[in-house]
């Protein structure tokens, strides 16, 4: 099998040679995506030319900053794209140039859906999933230069990390209308032989300044694992950020920062480089073709060609006698904790600023309080308003939680998640800073008898579409699989326009390649939302996350806080409640009449009917996130029939202080041997198992 192998990578490698002075001409660089092609003349390919012209058009109007992007269609024939230019061009030639890329996208990766191609000025992508509700850096394309630099490679690797990082912390502070979220630095001094090193970062300008440092971060983080440590030039583009690395000026502009090499003995002088800017071969950065090119091909290929079969058969010898191992769990390999803190490093903010911004913790900017302390509002000097969440030395929410909520929200970017801005961790303070949102939570609005009015249809479905959104990024797209565990209606915040954040991830759960569920022995949640197989026996997945999005659905409609227990023969909770009208025919006597009369009876009816789906006792029976977002999303689409839910009996004895039906808390309980759970703590804080993930 060896054999065949190698004379397919041979001739495979002879093919790439002799391909090799067309590409040598540079861009465009493209990644064909393997999400499905569409066909001639299909809705799809409709859809896509109509995108192509509107952003087309939107970036040359001189509004869009370079930048544009837009959704046409309907799923399964929606086309998303994304379209940035370098921030160092004019609007013309942006315009050009993205002009030009659409159609290369097409004839390069004919009838694919999905693409992500760089040009030297602008940078392209689109797709048939929704990348543009997360804040992700996807479709990242990766170029190299064959130049390399000789002598003391250790500092020229803390020259350009130094120098990427300072970058990158200018252009997320760069929000001038001119020139947003964009940046181009200079190292000078670094050697004799090469005395500059120049540097560019650029974020898509409808990302926050937050979200910017992050995208950033990730990618300096990353660069030396992706480039070789001696590589002369590299760039790393994605649809959310980029950056640039040369040994001459690239850009059209002034450098906008320049920083001093280390003062350290002169490294010994590196081969003399070309005259001009480097080469460009596949993977490659971009320049101009060098004089002779043909000739230099001509002494080459042979060389490169003899080396690649030797050591292809070196390789097949190898293989033989090196023993197996195993795969490593999943397309994606889980975060290691060296990378958790470099995820976190930027996000960590002094003491002194929080008070400051809160004005030492006043009485007068609380905003709530719980079991884990308090929540203050504040503003950050920049105007930015945020919400501190500060532990008490007494919470039980540990290190543990806090750490794992840290480092999740750090990493998770989305529109419908809650925004981490920082941390804090000093003077024995447990500190975590997130966006404000100004309508607080959903609970303190949905089950409020004078504010449920402000809930409408339109606003209710608006946020069910939302947190729908959010929990299929959370499940399926994100480069993560999170188990939430405690989604509900006072871990759903909503922004001024009532747009939906997730919150709370301090129970979330991560799961690593084929994993599907998991087991604990230690049940945490909230009264009324969990799914009985976790409750009874500790079993949870991602469908106990879709029981509880089922559970809040149904919320959301009647007004009305589900109050379930498993332990008890009374009827009486939301989910017995419903079914009862569901089987009757009854089931807008349910709906909340706060909502005014104007609401949907269609629209509220499948949206009771996708609940129910999602809280039957079977999980195998409950739908994944992303067909529960193409129920909602698509009138058309058939809904079976539903079975009857897993009901939450709540026990009658024992006030908790708030009525029938107004209980929601969390609680900790641990399984023994005869699966039943501990006591239920009436607490409204959720609370985690302190045990090693």
């Amino acid at each position: 099998m060896c054999r065949g192998s190698l004379l397919l990578r041979v001739h495979a490698a002879l093919l790439l040679l002799a391909a090799l002075p067309a590409l040598i001409a540079g861009q465009p660089w493209q990644i064909c995506g393997d999400n499905g092609n569409y066909t001639a003349n299909s809705t799809y390919q409709a859809n896509l030319k109509q995108l192509a012209a509107a952003l087309h058009k939107n970036v040359s109007s001189g509004t869009g900053r370079l930048f544009a992007s837009g959704a046409v269609g309907a799923v399964p024939d929606a086309v998303y794209a994304l379209a940035l230019c370098r921030g160092d061009i004019n609007a013309t030639a942006c315009a050009d140039c993205v002009g030009t890329i659409f159609q290369d996208a097409q004839q390069l990766c004919p009838y694919r859906k999905e693409v992500s191609i760089v040009y030297d000025s602008c940078y392209l992508r689109f797709s048939n999933l929704d990348f543009l509700s997360s804040a992700d850096n996807s479709g990242v394309v990766d170029l190299y230069n064959t130049g390399t630099v000789s002598g003391d490679v250790g500092r020229y690797d803390r020259a350009v990390t130094g120098l990427l990082n300072a970058t990158a912390r200018y252009a997320a502070g760069n929000t001038n209308a001119s020139s947003r979220l964009f940046a181009t630095g200079v190292m000078v001094g670094f050697d004799a032989q090469f005395p500059k090193i120049y540097a560019m970062a650029q974020c898509s300008p409808d990302l926050s300044p937050a979200q910017c440092g992050l995208c950033l971060g990730a990618m300096v983080a990353r660069w030396w694992q992706t480039f070789e440590p001696n590589t002369q030039g590299a760039r790393s583009v994605g649809a959310r950020c980029n950056m640039r690395v040369e040994l001459y000026s690239f850009y059209n502009v002034p450098s906008m920062l320049q920083l001093q090499a280390e003062a350290v003995s002169p490294s010994p002088s590196p081969a003399p480089a070309p005259a001009g800017k480097p080469p460009a071969v596949p993977g490659t950065t971009g320049g101009k073709r060098r004089n002779g090119a043909d000739k230099v091909l001509a002494i080459v290929m042979p060389i490169v060609a003899a080396i690649l079969a030797v050591t292809v058969i070196g390789f097949c010898f190898w293989r033989r006698r090196r023993p197996e191992k195993a795969p490593p769990p999943g397309p994606l390999r889980s975060a290691s904790r060296s990378e958790d803190f470099e995820s976190i490093e930027s996000l960590f903010l002094d003491l002194s600023t929080l008070r400051i911004a809160t004005d030492n913790f006043s009485e007068n900017n609380k905003l709530g309080e719980g079991g884990f302390g308090v929540v203050y509002k504040g503003s950050l000097p920049h105007g930015e308003e945020i919400a501190v969440k500060r532990l008490s030395q007494s919470s039980v929410q540990g290190m543990g939680e806090l750490k794992n909520e840290l480092v999740l929200v750090a990493k998770l970017q989305h529109k419908n998640l809650v925004r981490l801005v920082g941390v804090c961790l000093e003077e024995h303070e447990r500190m975590l800073v997130y966006e404000y949102m100004p309508n607080r939570s959903l609970d303190t609005i949905l089950f409020d008898a004078e504010k449920s009015s402000l809930l409408d249809w339109g606003r209710r479905l608006k946020i069910i579409n939302g947190v729908a959104r959010g929990m299929q990024y959370l499940h399926e797209d994100s480069q993560l699989k999170i188990v939430h565990r405690d989604l509900k209606a006072s871990n759903v915040l909503l922004d001024s326009d009532y747009n939906p954040k997730i919150s709370d991830f301090g129970l979330a759960r991560l799961f690593g390649g084929d994993q599907t569920q998991d087991v604990t022995n230690r049940v945490v949640g909230t009264y009324g939302y969990m799914a009985p197989e976790y409750a009874m026996r500790g079993h949870y997945s991602v469908k106990s996350d879709v029981f509880s999005f089922g559970v809040l659905v149904l919320e959301i409609v009647t007004g009305r806080r589900n109050s379930g227990s498993y332990y008890s023969e009374q009827s009486g909770d939301l989910l017995s409640i419903i079914w009862e009208h569901w089987t009757m025919g009854t089931i807008m006597e349910m709906v909340d009449r706060s909502m005014g009369e104007r609401a949907a009876g269609g629209e509220i009816a499948r949206c009771i009917h996708v609940g129910l789906l999602c809280v039957q006792e079977n999980p195998a029976s409950r739908p994944a996130m992303s067909a529960v977002n193409v129920m909602l999303s698509s009138g058309t689409v058939s809904l079976k029939a539903p079975s009857r839910p897993a009901f939450y009996i709540r026990k009658g004895g024992g006030d908790d202080g708030g009525g029938t039906g107004s209980y929601s808390g969390s609680f900790v309980g641990t399984l023994p041997s005869s699966g039943r759970s501990a006591p239920m703590s009436p607490n409204e804080v959720s609370i985690t198992e302190l045990e090693p993930r």
